[in-house]
């Protein structure tokens, strides 16, 4: 049968805290993970008017800041260590030690210096900021929010690090509430200079509020100025995309991939950009590359699997769902989409076995129109397995959902048919032929000479 259902400013860079992942199907320009990832304050600062007074700096306390200097933080650690031993409430020594601690991915032993600091000189600006810093790459944003929005209501002679304060909160606020995190921003511009980070940030909040040519405007101001900013080209793609500018899409990605060609977020927007164009001879090149530089990326190994479907390949697609599958047993387009394939590889019991999976839970689908294709095949594979029951309860399922089809029916009158239902195989088979109009040859010569069968037995 052929007939076929269908990134601190300060005294000490912040270079040990691993990178965030980027989403690679659906491109999103902010990612809080990714905004803390590099973030941190210098240790030893001090402000003679807020803060607490430090004790006099001894030589193991200068030599911990030359550990810190060097970034040789195994050795600050152990001497600063002994510090807090030593002076168990001064905030700066607490600070050091959490700082270091920090640097070394100590994270619960980090939070509890900072918090140590904080209750040693509650005025104290940089522990509040680090803390609430660390707690949101923990994504823990509420307790973080918290945190930022207390440091901001201290006085200090440190802006830079009120106004990573401001900055911090506006990240954690541009998807809750946008317009408090551009009065964040604003906050903080107002007291350190502008940076390419700033103006991104305030691209996204245009693009929060749905404003996609301020958005974009701020981008495009990005790239005149840093036109080797991935970030920007990245967003500006993306807006681009949004508002249906496709070519204009393409050709920034294809010229900033001649420069950077093994970029992987910029790699995935064009994959993605073809993909969404059929372009799938252009896309599947390139997550092939993307899939065997991160063959646990699962979004990507769905994406290499669909395109795989879409080939034609469906002996490479078919090992990918079944691995995502092992992982994601739950996700009922999943199921379908590894039984359509086990269906073009004609191995029909086992799609049929998924499928009941995913149809015995019809609530869960979150889109109706999935409900109605995992029904339909189904409906196809149980007919091919000589199961018409399944077939019949699978096509009510799915005409709930959708009209019905000359594919539907012929189906439905085949059921009905091996059930030795002679009345509703003969109206389904004159449903079909009024609405096949010759597309679907085969089938329709099936069901002419089966309407004569079906006359006689009558």
């Amino acid at each position: 049968m052929t007939m076929t259902p269908h990134h601190r400013t300060g005294r000490v860079p912040r270079r040990h805290r691993r990178s965030s992942t980027f989403p690679l199907l659906i491109f999103s320009t902010v990612l809080l993970a990714g905004s803390f990832a590099q973030a941190q304050l210098p240790a030893g600062t001090t402000d003679t008017t807020q803060q607490p007074q430090t004790t006099p700096q001894d030589p193991q306390r200068a030599e911990a800041n030359a550990a810190i200097d060097r970034q040789d933080f195994p050795t600050a650690l152990k001497l600063l260590t002994s510090l807090a031993e030593a002076h168990p409430t001064d905030a700066h020594i607490l600070y050091d030690l959490g700082f270091t601690q920090d640097a070394l991915d100590q994270t619960s032993a980090a939070e509890a210096s900072y918090r140590k600091a904080i209750a040693a000189g509650p005025n104290y600006l940089e522990p509040h900021v680090a803390l609430g810093l660390l707690l949101a790459r923990s994504g823990k944003l509420t307790d973080a929010r918290a945190e930022l929005a207390k440091a901001t209501t201290l006085t200090t002679d440190n802006p830079a690090v009120m106004a990573r304060a401001y900055r911090a909160l506006a990240r954690i606020d541009q998807h809750t509430s946008p317009a408090e995190a551009s009065e964040e921003l604003l906050a903080a511009l107002k007291i350190s200079p502008e940076t390419s980070e700033d103006i991104l940030l305030a691209g996204e909040l245009a693009e929060a509020s749905n404003d996609l040519p301020a958005a974009e405007a701020s981008y495009r101001r990005i790239l005149a100025a840093d036109p080797q900013n991935a970030a920007a080209t990245a967003a500006l793609t993306h807006i681009l995309i949004r508002q249906k500018k496709l070519d204009e899409a393409e050709t920034l990605l294809t010229a900033a991939l001649q420069k950077t060609p093994d970029d992987p977020i910029l790699n995935a927007q064009l994959a993605s950009l073809y993909d969404s164009q059929d372009k799938t001879d252009q896309a599947l090149p390139i997550v092939e590359k993307l899939h065997a530089a991160q063959p646990r990326d699962a979004n990507l190994t769905r994406l290499l699997a669909r395109l795989y479907a879409r080939s034609g390949q469906y002996d490479k697609a078919d090992p990918l769902y079944a691995t995502l599958i092992s992982t994601s047993a739950q996700d009922l387009t999943l199921l379908d989409d590894r039984a359509d394939t086990l269906i073009h590889l004609r191995r029909f019991a086992e799609a049929e076995t998924l499928l009941k999976r995913a149809i015995a839970q019809p609530e869960a689908f979150l889109i109706q129109e999935d409900l109605a294709s995992a029904a339909s095949h189904l409906a196809f594979a149980a007919s091919e397995n000589n199961d018409p029951a399944t077939t019949l309860q699978a096509l009510a399922i799915r005409d709930k959902v959708q009209p019905q089809s000359p594919s539907s029916l012929f189906l439905a009158a085949t059921a009905h048919d091996k059930l030795h239902q002679v009345k509703q195989a003969s109206d389904l088979y004159k449903q079909f032929l009024s609405v096949a109009n010759g597309k679907f040859p085969d089938e329709e010569w099936e069901a002419r000479h089966r309407l004569i069968t079906l006359e006689h037995m009558k």
